[in-house]
C-alpha cells in the first residue's frame, strides 16, 4: 500500500514531450473529428474577437453621424458573430467531447486486455486499488486532456494572438499600457501553479487510498462483520474521506483566490485604459469608439489566459496519469506462448516433474528438486503440512508461474513449449476457494465457451449432482447468483465449479481442496460422480482429508518443499513415516474412541 501511495503522489513534468507524443497516437482514428473539431475552433475564435472591433465601427462611423442604415448593418453583424461563435462552440463541444469518449473506451479495452494477458505474479506484487485507479481516474484525466486541453488550448492561443494584433493596431502606445500588468498575472499564475501542484498531488493520493480501502473492505464485508468491526472500519474511511475533502477543500481555496485575483488584474487593465485612453481621446489621438474597443477587448484578454491556466492545471494532471498508465501498458508479461508453439493442446495427459525448485521471492526457496511423475488416467494424490508446496506445484502445471529451475513436461513437452491458451484449456481445476461471476447458472459453467451446447452443461451438471439444486432455482440455469455467486451456498459453489471442469473436458483434472466445503452428504454423490469424471482423465488430488484420498492410485508427501513420501494408503501407513504421523493427528480422536470401546470390551469379557 506505502508504495502504491508512493507512486500517486509522483505528478513528474507539466509537459513530456514523450508522452504527448504517445498520448496524440490516439487520436490517429479521429484524425477527421480533430480537423473537424480544429476548424470549429478557428472559425469560433476568429468570430469572438470581431464583436469589439464591430462596436468601434458602429461609434466612430454611423452613431457620431447619425446614418442609421450602417448601424442597422453592423448590429446584424454582430448578431450574426454571436450566433457564429455559439454554433462553433458547440460543434467543437460536440465533437471534442464525443472523441474524447471514444478515445476513453479505446484506453480503457487496451489496459483491459493488457491485464489480462499479465501473468499472476505481477498481481501478487500491484494492489487491485491502484489498478482500479488506473482504469477509472487516470483515464479520466486523459479524457480532460483530449476534450479540453490538447486541441481546445489553439482557439485560447488564436484567441489571444488575435486580440493582440488588433490592440496595437488600434493604439501601439494603449496597447504597450494594457501589457503592463501581464508581470503581475505571471506572478500571480506561478504561484497558484505551485500551490495547485501540491494541492493535485494530496487529491491523488486521497484518491489511491479510497479506491484502496473500499476495494478491500467491501471484498472483506463478511470478515468485518462476523468479527463486528463496522465501527472501527467507519472510523478508519472517516479519516481516508476527511483527507480527500480537505485536500479537495484546498484546492478549491486557491481556484477561489485565483480567479478574482485575475479579474483585480484584468480590472486593473481596464482602469489604466480608461484613464490613458480617456487622456488620448481628450487629445484626439484616439477615437471614442477605439477607447470602447479598447475596454472590451482589455476584458477578453484575461479570459484565454485563465483559460490557459486551467488547462495547465489539465495537462499537469495528464501528464502523471500518463506517464502511470503507459508504465503499466510497458510492463511486459513474465509468461507468454512461445513464438512458435511446439504443442497446441495436450493429447494425453501425462505429467512428469523433473527437478523442479522454484521461489516465490529470491532466497525463499518453496520446492526443492521435485520429481515425479503422473502417468495417463492415474490419479496421484498431494497430502502436506501447509506451506509444504502442494498448490504451488499446481499453479507451476498451468504455467501461471515458471519453474526456477527443471523442467515440466506434459505428453513429454515441456509446458514453456505449449500455446498457454491450449495448456490451460487441458487442465479443468476446481479449486477450494471458488470464483463465480456475476451472471447466471449457465454463464458461469459455459465461461464463454460457444462450443458447450446447453445439452451438455445439464448433463455435466447432472453428472457431479448439481443439478438437483440448479432445478429448485427460479429460472433455473438462467438464474443470476449475483457477485461471486452471493446467493448460492459454499457447497452450491462447489458443485459449479465440479459442472464447469466436466463440461470443458480437459486431459488433465486438478482438485485443489476441492471437497473441504461440502457437507458429508454432498462429498459421497461427488465421489461417485468422480469415478466416472476420472476415467481416461489424468487426476491430480490436493487434499488435508486423508479420507479423500484412500483410494488414490499413488500418494505423495510433501514436507518443506521436497517429496518425502510416495505410495498408496496402506503403504505409507506402514512405513510409519510423515503420512502415518498426519494420519494420526487428523484422527487421533477417532483412534481413542475405537481404542477405548476395544478395551472395555476386553474388560467385560474377564472372569
Amino acid at each position: 500500500m506505502a508504495t502504491d501511495l508512493r507512486e500517486e503522489q509522483v505528478l513528474g513534468k507539466a509537459y513530456d514531450a514523450r508522452l504527448m507524443r504517445r498520448l496524440l497516437g490516439y487520436l490517429r482514428p479521429y484524425r477527421r473529428d480533430v480537423v473537424i473539431a480544429f476548424v470549429y475552433i478557428m472559425a469560433g475564435s476568429a468570430l469572438s474577437v470581431l464583436p469589439p472591433w464591430l462596436t468601434k465601427v458602429a461609434i466612430d462611423r454611423y452613431i457620431r453621424t447619425s446614418e442609421l442604415s450602417g448601424l442597422n448593418a453592423i448590429a446584424i453583424l454582430y448578431v450574426l458573430a454571436l450566433l457564429g461563435t455559439f454554433l462553433f462552440s458547440y460543434g467543437q463541444t460536440w465533437v471534442l467531447n464525443l472523441m474524447g469518449q471514444r478515445i476513453m473506451f479505446d484506453l480503457r479495452m487496451q489496459i483491459f486486455r493488457h491485464l489480462q494477458k499479465l501473468d499472476v505474479a505481477f498481481f501478487d506484487k500491484n494492489p487491485v486499488g491502484r489498478l482500479m485507479t488506473r482504469v477509472t481516474t487516470d483515464v479520466d484525466a486523459l479524457n480532460e486532456l483530449f476534450t479540453a486541453g490538447v486541441i481546445s488550448v489553439f482557439g485560447d492561443i488564436f484567441t489571444l494572438a488575435g486580440i493582440v494584433v488588433i490592440l496595437f493596431l488600434l493604439n501601439f502606445k494603449l496597447a504597450l499600457a494594457i501589457f503592463s500588468v501581464i508581470p503581475l498575472l505571471f506572478l500571480v499564475t506561478f504561484v497558484f501553479k505551485i500551490k495547485v501542484r501540491e494541492s493535485f498531488r494530496r487529491v491523488r493520493t486521497a484518491i489511491a487510498r479510497i479506491n484502496s480501502f473500499l476495494q478491500e473492505n467491501i471484498s472483506g464485508t463478511p470478515v468485518v462483520q462476523s468479527f463486528v468491526q463496522e465501527g472501527r472500519q467507519h472510523r478508519r474511511f472517516t479519516e481516508i474521506n476527511r483527507e480527500h475533502l480537505d485536500a479537495n477543500l484546498q484546492s478549491i481555496f486557491y481556484y477561489a483566490l485565483f480567479y478574482p485575483l485575475l479579474e483585480l488584474v484584468g480590472a486593473l487593465a481596464v482602469a489604466i485604459v480608461v484613464w490613458y485612453g480617456g487622456l488620448k481621446v481628450f487629445e484626439g489621438s484616439l477615437t471614442i469608439g477605439a477607447l470602447v474597443a479598447f475596454v472590451q477587448y482589455s476584458d477578453r484578454f484575461f479570459r484565454p489566459i485563465s483559460d490557459l491556466s486551467e488547462k495547465y492545471t489539465i495537462l499537469q494532471g495528464a501528464m502523471a496519469s500518463s506517464e502511470r498508465i503507459f508504465k503499466l501498458l510497458d510492463t511486459p508479461p513474465g509468461i507468454e506462448s512461445p513464438p512458435e508453439p511446439k504443442a497446441a493442446t495436450v493429447t494425453q495427459g501425462t505429467v512428469e516433474f523433473r527437478n523442479v525448485s522454484f521461489a516465490y521471492h529470491p532466497g525463499e526457496p518453496v520446492l526443492h528438486d521435485v520429481s515425479f511423475e503422473v502417468r495417463r488416467g492415474e490419479k496421484v494424490a498431494l497430502v502436506g503440512a501447509t506451506g509444504a508446496g502442494k498448490s504451488t506445484i499446481i499453479s507451476l502445471l498451468s504455467r501461471f508461474y515458471d519453474v526456477s529451475s527443471g523442467q515440466i513436461l506434459v505428453d513429454g513437452t515441456d509446458v514453456r513449449e505449449y500455446s498457454l491458451q491450449g495448456l490451460r484449456r487441458s487442465i479443468g481445476a476446481v479449486l477450494q476457494d471458488v470464483f463465480l461471476f456475476s451472471g447466471s447458472v449457465a454463464e458461469n459453467i459455459r465461461l464463454g465457451n460457444s462450443g458447450i451446447s446447453h445439452g451438455d452443461l445439464e448433463k455435466a451438471a447432472e453428472t457431479v449432482h448439481a443439478a438437483g439444486f440448479v432445478r429448485r432455482l427460479p429460472q433455473r440455469y438462467e438464474t443470476e447468483i449475483g457477485e461471486r455467486g452471493s446467493s448460492l451456498s459454499v457447497g452450491q459453489k462447489q458443485l459449479l465449479a465440479f459442472a464447469r471442469a466436466l463440461a470443458y473436458d480437459p486431459r488433465i483434472l486438478v482438485l485443489d481442496e476441492a471437497t473441504s466445503s461440502i457437507d458429508t452428504e454432498t462429498e459421497l454423490l461427488i465421489r461417485e460422480a468422480l469415478e466416472r469424471l476420472l476415467e481416461g482423465r489424468t487426476c491430480i488430488i490436493i487434499a488435508h482429508r486423508l479420507s479423500t484420498i484412500q483410494n488414490a492410485d499413488r500418494i505423495l508427501v510433501l514436507h518443506r518443499g521436497r517429496v518425502r513420501e510416495s505410495g498408496r494408503h496402506q503403504e505409507l501407513l506402514k512405513q510409519k513415516g510423515i503420512y502415518w504421523k498426519l494420519y494420526q493427528l487428523q484422527y487421533k480422536d477417532q483412534l481413542a474412541s475405537v481404542g477405548s470401546m476395544v478395551q472395555e470390551r476386553e474388560s467385560g469379557e474377564k472372569p
